[in-house]
Order: C-alpha cells, then structure tokens, then sequence
C-alpha cells in the first residue's frame, strides 16, 4: 500500500497515484486535523508536549516545516515549565519574600498564550532562545 502524500504548506492530503478515490487504505487519526489547529494545540500550557510529541511523530506533519516548528518550540517551552517548577521554585522558596518563580510562571504563561495567537495567525514565530532550537530541529531532519 502506497503511503498518503501531504501538502507541505496547507497540510492538505494529496491524491496517491493508482488509488481509487475512496479507497480507505488506513485509518489517519490526524487526518481530520488542520494544520493550524495542531500548531496552537502545541503551546496549551499543561497538555502541549503531548500535542507536541503527536505532530512530531505523525506522518501527517512530517513535511510540513511551520507545524514542526511549532511543535519543537511547544515542546522546549514545557521543558522551561518544568525546569521552572522542579528546579526553580525549590531552590527560590528558601529565601522568603523572594517570588520569582511567579514571575517566571507568568512570563511562561505569556509567551503560550502570545505563541497561541502567532499559530492562530499561521505565523512561525521564534520566540527568544526556543525559537532559535526550534529551528535548529526543524533544519536537521
């Protein structure tokens, strides 16, 4: 069975040579999805690595450079929130009065939200140091 092609800028689903025009060769979970729907599902604070690792790992996204890189930088985005919640706010919780790590919360909250609306808008936009290993990611495959 032939694999399904993909638009790399509209994440449409091509026609496959030889193949009838309703032939169901397999089920896609994500064929339902548009490509921008997938980008903004990546910077929902809490549950975006896991829309993250499913655009990156499905066949669907696999060309398309814009929803890549919107995974890959949701994905370091949750890497700062963790880094934030289990390194950050323990070691800031001895020094009374000291509220950084709200302050790191709110920024990181900002930036998903800001992010949310530059996908919303089919806009790859990198945001400081994510942006830039996000593109670094996209580029190696």
């Amino acid at each position: 069975m032939g694999r399904a092609l993909y638009c790399a800028q509209c994440g449409a689903k091509q026609p496959v040579e030889g193949a009838a025009p309703n032939a169901v060769s397999g089920r896609d979970a994500l064929a339902g999805l548009n490509p921008r729907t997938a980008s903004i599902l990546c910077y929902v604070p809490g549950i975006g690595w896991i829309a993250s690792i499913i655009v990156l790992a499905s066949d669907r996204f696999r060309h398309n450079r814009s929803v890549r890189f919107h995974g890959f930088q949701g994905l370091y985005l949750f890497v700062a929130w963790l880094l934030d919640d289990q390194v950050l706010r323990p070691l800031l919780q001895r020094i009374p009065g000291f509220h950084l790590h709200s302050v790191v919360q709110a920024i990181l909250l900002g930036m998903s939200i800001f992010m949310m609306v530059k996908a919303s808008h089919d806009e790859a936009y990198p945001l400081p140091l994510f942006g830039e290993l996000a593109q670094k990611s996209v580029a190696e495959d």
